[in-house]
């Protein structure tokens, strides 16, 4: 016989636990970046930053967790600098690619 679980009772997805390494971070940005949503960009660089850990991510990027965290809510718009220090301190880089059009 099958156990039935209620919704409820399952565990919440947490995206931070399955980014174990720079490729799979970089794959995780690069799906975020085709959605072309800046809070969402937003937000999963603060995944990101918390699966590697904001203290070492903030000291990497030279912000302060407070402003870290204050930059990747999923409401905030960072700064281009705030990202492209973040994503140095990630071990990852933004790269532009040519669009075909259909």
């Amino acid at each position: 016989m099958t156990k039935r679980i209620k919704v409820a009772e399952l565990p919440e997805f947490d995206m931070a636990e399955h980014l174990p390494d720079q490729q799979a971070i970089a794959e995780y940005l690069t799906i975020v970046l085709e959605e072309n949503d800046p809070a969402e960009f937003a937000h999963a660089l603060g995944t990101i930053a918390r699966a590697r850990g904001m203290t070492e991510i903030a000291r990497a990027s030279g912000l302060t967790r407070e402003a870290l965290y204050r930059a990747l809510r999923s409401d905030a718009l960072p700064r281009f600098d705030t990202v492209s220090r973040v994503c140095a301190a990630l071990g990852v880089k933004l790269v532009a690619q040519a669009v075909v059009p259909a």
